[in-house]
């Protein structure tokens, strides 16, 4: 975290850089990870896909760089961690909202900031929902209205928060490379894009439009065989 003057007045103000990555397997990403760290060195990571409980998260290599971890962790799927160079005040794991549901999707976090106030942070692996017809795509907006009480609620504690993570939503065209290959995808339905603009409507900024509107910066992009070409 860096503190830096503004110029021309007699405040100071907070940078606080926060990094998201789906890391599909934190075990097999720990020298990539660490080589990130180092190079970028955020103060904030969010991760997703780590993919092992809470006691085989490997912490000790993010811990040797100074940072505090949270996991919130499932056996082979899911799975998401905080990792922060700031001591983490509160930890909540799970998407309140369904007591049953045992998917490890959600973690927030909440670091103390200049003047007493607090940052809070949460790291999301929203569900994909394919194929559209079953109770996977059910699952997914029930996930998205739980998400969207979540932040209304947090909102009224007028404090910073970030939602930071994957969406599993390609919000419009211009967030993927070839839009029409996913029609009638669980990601591009209008169900989907339905629920994802009630939680922007809330009074979220989309980070990545906000700092630039060039052309072929996408949000979303497909890891599958192929997707590179």
């Amino acid at each position: 975290m860096d503190a830096r003057h503004k110029a021309g007045h007699d405040e100071w103000y907070w940078a606080v850089r926060i990094a998201t990555w789906n890391v599909n397997s934190i075990k097999q990403r720990i020298d990539s990870a660490v080589a990130w760290l180092k190079e970028r060195a955020p103060d904030i990571v969010c991760l997703q896909e780590t993919k092992c409980v809470d006691d085989a998260f490997p912490r000790e290599p993010f811990e040797a760089l100074g940072y505090n971890v949270a996991v919130h962790g499932q056996k082979t799927f899911n799975g998401v961690a905080l990792l922060s160079k700031l001591p983490l005040d509160e930890v909540t794991s799970g998407l309140p909202g369904d007591p049953e549901d045992d998917h490890a999707r959600f973690i927030e976090g909440v670091v103390s900031i200049k003047d007493n106030k607090v940052l809070r942070v949460a790291s999301i692996y929203l569900p994909n929902g394919n194929p559209p017809a079953t109770d996977k795509y059910t699952y997914k907006l029930g996930w998205m209205k739980r998400l969207a009480k979540y932040t209304r609620e947090r909102l009224l504690l007028e404090e910073p928060l970030i939602l930071a993570g994957d969406y599993n939503v390609i919000p419009t065209a211009a967030d993927a490379r070839n839009p029409e290959a996913w029609t009638g995808d669980a990601l591009y339905l209008p169900q989907t894009h339905k629920h994802f603009r009630s939680l922007i409507n809330l009074g979220l900024t989309d980070a990545i439009r906000a700092t630039s509107d060039d052309a072929g910066l996408y949000t979303f992009w497909d890891y599958q065989a192929g997707a590179w070409q």
